[in-house]
Formats: structure tokens, C-alpha cells, sequence
């Protein structure tokens, strides 16, 4: 979870055999995930020389979240949440762009299509319209798909 300290004996079978501290890598996963406070998001742990660098690799499902921008809340008190928010198209391409490069797609019309195909499994709505119409939109040609 973003900006929270994992548990150590989850860490610990990972990184004990290449001699880090489990702790201080929760630390810095904690310092790294700041952004993403409340998001489930993978990190990157690349260990040169016994130094470890964190980097964070977001789903689409959690860069969606992120744009979102729902108030923080307790995932163990708050269960079966339902995200009703509205995103702009341009938040949309935003999110494609940033995820084209891990995206299976062949065009990035394709990896639009993903990205508008998590906000229909996460409940949210683009520009108003629910994601099925968005669908309708981008196959009749009425969205702007050219690549960045």
C-alpha cells in the first residue's frame, strides 16, 4: 500500500539473502510510495552493490485511482467502495501515454481502449458519458486517438 510501511517478515525472505535490512527497504518504499498514499501500486527493487533503488511501477487501475482524487480512506474499516468519479479525456490520454510503453496493444487507440476498460471495472465515468458509450465514441472516430 502507498506510503506505508510493509511488514518486515514479508520483506524479510526477499531481501535477507542479498544482505539488506528489511527494515530500512520498508522505510524506503515508504518514502517512495508518499504519492500513492491509500493506492495499491508495485514497486521495482534494483540492488547494485548492496544499495537498493525503489522505483514505482503503477497499474492503470491505480493511476485511474490517483487521477481520481478521492479523499484517503481506511482500507480495513471501508470495504466494497465504490468509485463514482468523472475523469476528462485528456486525464485519460494522459494515463495511456504514461502506461504505452507496458501496454500489449498494437496502436495506442488500443491501449486508450484498456485504459477506458479499467474505469468501466472501477465505476468511474468519462467525461460524463459511462465507458460503454466512450467505446461507441472511439469506434465511430468522434475521439482524438492520434499518438502523442
Amino acid at each position: 500500500m502507498g506510503g506505508e510501511i510493509g511488514a518486515a517478515s514479508a520483506l524479510a525472505p526477499k531481501v535477507g539473502p542479498l544482505g539488506l535490512s528489511p527494515k530500512k527497504i520498508g522505510e524506503d518504499i515508504r518514502d517512495a510510495t508518499k504519492n500513492w498514499k491509500g493506492i495499491k501500486v508495485t514497486v521495482q527493487l534494483s540492488v547494485l552493490n548492496r544499495v537498493a533503488t525503489i522505483s514505482v511501477v503503477p497499474s492503470a487501475s491505480a493511476m485511474v485511482l490517483k487521477e481520481l482524487n478521492e479523499p484517503l480512506r481506511d482500507r480495513k474499516k471501508e470495504k466494497n467502495v465504490k468509485h463514482n468519479g468523472n475523469l476528462a479525456w485528456a486525464q485519460i490520454r494522459k494515463i495511456a501515454e504514461t502506461m504505452r510503453p507496458r501496454s500489449c496493444a498494437r496502436s495506442f487507440e488500443g491501449t486508450l481502449r484498456e485504459i477506458v476498460g479499467t474505469c468501466q471495472s472501477i465505476g468511474c465515468t468519462v467525461e460524463g458519458k459511462p465507458p460503454k458509450e466512450v467505446f461507441a465514441l472511439l469506434r465511430s472516430s468522434e475521439l482524438d486517438v492520434s499518438e502523442p
